[in-house]
């Protein structure tokens, strides 16, 4: 046994010894991978040397960063606003995907509310919400049964009036919107880099550079991205956007809030056999196949288009606890429920996708305004999360930001302390709103979450303190991380 053991020693220090000179040789034969320039700075990587790194500048009114329901609304607003008082202001909004709602996900049970205070007269111009709700079903989902709960009047999850739309659709045509208005619409430039003045206000975004190899060196097409320089900066980049988790740290804005939850929305459209269509039905449920520790849920809506869609999906909080939960291997077992199966048996799945949620609510929003800009939508976390309805709080953060900024723009006495205006009327006039209002009513759904019942407990919770306080209660219940 001495000996055997002896005898693995001397080729396991052999094997170690070669696998060194293998390392070693192979490291200098390949070249060094340089993953972005914040790693290795472009000035000392001798690939570099000699490259125009001259950036061309634009000077606008307004920069708006992101294409999204929040972004659009901002643009458009400021635009009415401008020909309201026969004033010039140059907006200009810049978008990573391809074209317009290419990056937003179809399906989502829309609150008309705020569209109505962009567009009064939102159906003659064609705005494609064609599927407005006529059922809404909730379900506690076992492992084989279904068992139904009923929705009462004044809970969040109430869709009367509300339409089922298909998101991506619905954006593009808020984007026509907005050019028929004249703003600048740029797709395809994703805001790289946040640029600021001396003073420490922000000055505007740079847009991303083209022609790099995969190594981090330049190729012969390389070009720099371009400067937007503005007056005010809006970030409606969405959730957990890399620009705003910048201006979080160098402004401190998170100081006086709680950290930020996070959920993952997983999303699909199908084409399903049209004797099992339903349009305009909305169903949601809880229960199998997370426990009861897990927050989550389902969501299945039919369509009213050219032919028989459904769009469902299944939302799983990321605080889950259970470390080997695979939230789409979770979604998969969904599909296979007795309830939800014979929807989609003989049908075709034809999009899929995924998206991160804020779920902190109330209790996470941060400061909204900095000097020379300012967050709004999902950017800061403004979405209802028993309602998991973001689009119309959204749209209406971008249409107080615009009156915001509106009102500074024109305004000929106006005195700043800094090159980049800073707007604070605007996170004043959302606190007045009835975004602040709605939020801060529901602010203990999300947290009731975690007591020992789980998610049932959340629903109790609900059932009891939030219908018959309407989220009065006098105290506001913390997320435990």
């Amino acid at each position: 046994a001495r000996q055997c053991f002896r005898a693995l020693k001397l080729i396991k220090g052999d094997c170690l010894t070669s696998l060194h000179i293998a390392r070693c040789t192979s490291t200098a034969s390949v070249p060094r991978i340089t993953t972005h320039y914040t790693i290795h700075p472009r000035d000392k990587d001798k690939r570099w040397e000699g490259v125009n790194m001259e950036r061309f500048a634009e000077e606008a009114d307004v920069v708006i960063v992101g294409a999204g329901p929040a972004g659009l609304s901002a643009a458009i607003r400021l635009k009415q606003l401008a020909a309201k008082h026969s004033k010039e202001i140059r907006v200009c909004l810049v978008e990573k995907a391809s074209q317009i709602g290419a990056h937003t996900l179809s399906g989502a049970c829309l609150e008309p509310r705020s569209l109505e205070e962009l567009f009064p007269d939102w159906k003659e111009r064609g705005a494609p919400l064609n599927t407005p709700v006529t059922e809404d079903k909730f379900g506690i989902l076992t492992k084989k049964y279904r068992i139904p709960v009923p929705i009462l009047p004044g809970l969040p999850m109430v869709n009367h009036g509300n339409y089922i739309v298909r998101l991506g659709h619905f954006v593009s045509w808020l984007g026509e919107q907005a050019e028929a208005l004249g703003v600048e619409v740029y797709p395809g430039y994703a805001a790289a880099e946040v640029l600021f003045h001396e003073d420490g206000s922000v000055k505007g975004i740079a847009t991303n550079d083209v022609g790099i190899q995969k190594d981090g060196a330049p190729k012969t097409t390389f070009e720099r991205g371009l400067e937007l320089h503005a007056k005010v900066t809006v970030f409606a980049e969405g959730c957990h956007g890399h620009l705003a988790k910048q201006l979080y740290k160098k402004y401190n804005l998170r100081e006086k809030c709680q950290p930020q939850s996070y959920g993952i929305g997983l999303k699909e459209l199908w084409t399903i056999d049209e004797k099992k269509w339903k349009p305009g039905r909305v169903e949601h449920t809880v229960g199998w196949p997370l426990d009861r520790h897990t927050y989550g849920g389902s969501f299945l809506y039919h369509l009213n288009e050219s032919e028989p869609l459904v769009a469902l999906g299944f939302v799983v909080g990321l605080d889950y606890q259970n470390p080997y939960l695979n939230p789409f291997r979770e979604f998969q077992r969904w599909k296979h429920h007795p309830s939800v199966q014979p929807t989609l048996e003989g049908g075709t799945r034809i999009a899929y996708g995924a998206r991160a949620l804020n779920e902190g609510g109330f209790q996470s929003i941060p400061k909204l305004t900095f000097p020379g800009g300012l967050l709004i939508g999902c950017s800061p976390g403004l979405m209802n999360v028993p309602k998991i309805k973001g689009t119309h709080t959204a749209m209406k953060s971008g249409i107080l930001a615009s009156e915001a900024i509106f009102s500074q723009l024109i305004n000929e006495n106006l005195q700043s302390k800094t090159i980049g205006l800073d707007v604070q009327e605007y996170e004043e006039n959302l606190k007045k709103s009835w975004v602040w209002k709605e939020l801060y009513g529901v602010r203990n759904i999300r947290p009731s979450c975690h007591s020992i019942l789980g998610v049932y407990g959340g629903m109790i919770y609900t059932g009891i303190f939030y219908w018959i306080l309407r989220g009065k209660e006098p105290w506001t219940l913390k997320h435990p991380g």
